[in-house]
């Protein structure tokens, strides 16, 4: 049982570290609303991703078919991308400190960790693959017990990750206080750069639903 957890921690939190929507925005959060804000957003935006594994654990098949849903969470994934990556560069281009237009909006810091989350499909494929493996190895059985403390280490992991952007985003914005706009210009361009990637997985047909499809097969052969 234990290991099981610390199983889903190691990966959750290693899979959290490369840089990304989420943990740029806890990030962002962090910087212009604090650490307990942050710390809301991620709360919110793990849950989501707790659902997610579940989903992927016991009901793959349903999710598979809802072919519709994936393709427009891809694009809706794509939309919010680039609504804070406008939105980074419009708050870099103030003379004076402004809040994110995006992360700002009259949503309880848990409610848009979740929301944005919700909106990012690319973690089931992750977890389905990754699922798959550990059930292969026998380090996962099909038990109500393992999965739920399989995804608990899997919140845990994700919480941890993302507390290393949103302490390492306070450090960084008090080492360059009087800089704030070169922070602001380099988290937007990270967004473009995800929006961008997000766009050309869609157009080579890399997006949620193939990528799931991929790992169907790889796990039936």
């Amino acid at each position: 049982m234990a290991r099981v957890f610390f199983v889903g921690l190691l990966v959750s939190f290693l899979g959290s570290l490369p840089l990304g929507t989420l943990n740029i925005a806890a990030m962002q959060i962090a910087i212009g609303q604090g650490i307990q804000s942050a710390m809301l957003f991620s709360l919110g935006s793990l849950l989501a991703e707790m659902i997610y594994v579940r989903l992927s654990l016991v009901a793959m098949d349903w999710v598979r078919k809802q072919r519709l849903l994936l393709k427009l969470l891809d694009w809706l994934t794509v939309l919010v991308v680039v609504a804070l990556a406008c939105s980074s560069f419009y708050t870099a281009m103030q003379t004076k400190p402004a809040p994110n237009p995006v992360l700002e909006v009259a949503l309880p810091k848990l409610v848009l960790g979740f929301v944005m989350s919700a909106l990012n499909p690319v973690q089931i494929p992750f977890w389905f693959g990754w699922s798959a493996v550990l059930f292969s190895r026998k380090v996962l059985l099909p038990e109500s017990k393992q999965y739920y403390l399989y995804i608990a280490g899997i919140g845990f992991g994700t919480f941890l990750g993302n507390c290393i952007f949103i302490f390492g985003g306070q450090y960084v914005a008090q080492r360059i206080e009087n800089n704030q706009q070169m922070l602001n210009w380099i988290i937007g361009g990270v967004f473009v750069f995800t929006a961008f990637l997000q766009l050309y997985k869609i157009v080579r047909h890399k997006d949620t639903l193939h990528q799931i499809e991929e790992k169907v097969t790889e796990t039936s052969n």
